[in-house]
């Protein structure tokens, strides 16, 4: 068990350190407030969903890989474990849900017609835990999806499928902004691509612009419910083209007042996400993140605190735009205890913003305009090995979550009392 006076000691002496540098640690401590996390429900089940029993994952460019025991197999059991998840979390978090996710009943509800009713069980949820809902039409895995095409499918029917679909998505999201008083952020990202070499990339390109004309026509308020859309580099099966490109999206989202989703794991892995935030947000009021980890072709491993994840969020910190950046998670992985997996990527993604706020930029940016490069690259280099770990638990102890490692064994209790009993 963390020691309360040690932690607090360390604390003071590293205080001290950051303050000689021009950094108010309590402020800094206060500002982490605003560092709002959108919890991904998927994690806890691999993306499968609660439209029928035993839902599988099933085509659309999603992959998930392992089977580690403990998979949620209720909305019931998805609940504990988020309550258990966020029990171990220091600052404030949402809950990003997908369209799959919703009470049906056991009856068969096709995605054209989903309702408000079949989410208010997750409205309640969230208002009890004063906390705010973000949600995801799902594109994928279903049989209209199986040709590699939705909103940008030649065929009419699908087309209309999903669009109607997108349509009932942002309803039920903008409810959700409605009743729990703070803007439901309503993300679309599809799978649409070839495997191989296309003809014809202007025509799909065409038809999801129509589509996504045809499903945002419905106007809601802001305070409501923002809308997002997300690119992709490539995913499985849509090697070669993928319709819903960077730059259709950022094109689209620039005309229409949309946010665009910054997926660390949909680019090249030659591209810093991070350099692109200053970049966007000169032309976009808002932004949405999904913070993820790339491994070489794949996207979706558990966030770490490294260089990536740290870029971005010094970005957004010296872009001065917390309150105009939503901040989501976006992993999943079935090879390891899933409530770990949750509880390591969000510690990693505060962590990084944690580490942001406490830079020096004042310091840093006088030394830049000065042409003192040398000046502020020692000065950068120095700022990691300041006793920051020191300040983050302080948070954790303050915010009364376990501090170091204490987390581990919090999880290996829930698993051998809970999980390993599903």
């Amino acid at each position: 068990m963390a020691n309360k006076k040690f932690i607090e000691k360390a604390y003071l002496a590293a205080k001290e350190q950051y303050a000689a540098l021009g950094v108010d640690t309590g402020e800094v401590l206060e500002r982490m407030d605003e560092v709002v996390i959108s919890l991904h429900c998927w994690q806890t089940d691999d993306v499968g969903g609660f439209e029928k029993p035993n839902a599988e994952l099933g085509g659309g460019g999603i992959q998930v890989t392992g089977n580690y025991p403990g998979k949620s197999t209720t909305i019931a059991e998805m609940r504990d474990d988020l309550d258990k998840v966020m029990s171990l979390l220091p600052g404030k978090q949402r809950l990003n849900l997908h369209a799959i996710y919703g009470e049906f009943g056991g009856k068969p509800v096709d995605r054209d017609q989903i309702e408000v009713k079949h989410f208010q069980g997750w409205i309640n949820w969230a208002k009890e835990r004063s906390m705010g809902l973000d949600f995801n039409a799902t594109c994928f895995s279903h049989p209209k999806a199986d040709e590699g095409f939705t909103l940008s499918s030649k065929n009419e029917g699908y087309r209309r499928f999903w669009v109607e679909h997108v349509k009932r998505c942002r309803a039920i999201a903008a409810e959700m902004g409605k009743q729990l008083g703070t803007p439901s952020v309503h993300n679309t990202w599809i799978p649409d691509g070839m495997k191989d070499t296309p003809v014809d990339r202007f025509g799909h390109r065409a038809l999801l612009k129509k589509s996504l004309d045809e499903a945002f026509m419905d106007e809601y308020p802001k305070e409501y419910m923002k809308d997002a859309i997300e690119s992709k580099l490539f995913g499985i099966g849509s090697e070669a083209f993928v319709v819903g490109s960077h730059d259709f999206y950022l094109g689209y989202a620039i005309k229409n007042d949309k946010l665009i989703c910054l997926d660390n794991g949909h680019f090249h892995p030659t591209e810093q996400v991070g350099d692109k935030i200053s970049a966007v947000l000169q032309f976009v009021d808002e932004l949405l993140l999904h913070v993820t980890r790339g491994v070489r072709w794949d996207s979706d491993h558990v966030v770490t605190f490294n260089d990536e994840i740290l870029l971005i969020a010094q970005e957004v910190i010296r872009s001065d735009a917390l309150s105009r950046v939503n901040i989501g998670l976006d992993f999943f992985d079935a090879s390891i205890n899933r409530v770990g997996a949750y509880v390591v990527g969000t510690r990693a993604t505060q962590k990084a913003f944690l580490f942001g706020l406490l830079e020096p930029r004042g310091e840093l940016l006088k030394f830049e305009e000065e042409g003192k490069g040398f000046e502020r690259l020692a000065l950068l280099e120095e700022m990691k090995s300041k006793p920051f770990g020191a300040v983050w638990d302080y948070y954790c102890l303050i915010n009364n979550v376990p501090v170091g490692v204490d987390y581990i064994g919090e999880i290996q209790k829930y698993e051998e009392g809970i999980l390993s009993k599903r």
